[in-house]
């Protein structure tokens, strides 16, 4: 238990900065989740699925940004969420 004030203050501070990540992260965890069922669906449109990349790409780099999640993790979770999202364009592209 903290004893001075100071050390009580930085207690009610870490749990609400734990609380807000905690938070944003399962907020970015269910858009991935929702992106990937998303390239899935084969009745989805390609631009719809391409908008939903656009603005997933977007709360990952202010995620990495705030280093909510290392930057090299954003970019790397950027990099094989755009692979899966091409393999899905690929067969509609030969047909």
């Amino acid at each position: 238990m903290p004893h001075t004030t100071s050390a009580k203050k930085a207690v009610r501070q870490t749990k609400k900065r734990r609380a807000q990540n905690r938070a944003q992260l399962s907020t970015l965890k269910s858009l991935i989740k929702d992106f990937r069922t998303a390239i899935a669906d084969k009745d989805l449109a390609a631009d719809v699925k391409e908008q939903k990349f656009r603005f997933l790409s977007r709360r990952i780099d202010q995620a990495g940004a705030k280093n909510l999640i290392h930057k090299n993790a954003a970019n790397r979770t950027k990099g094989r969420l755009r692979i899966a999202f091409n393999k899905t364009l690929a067969p509609a592209a030969a047909q």
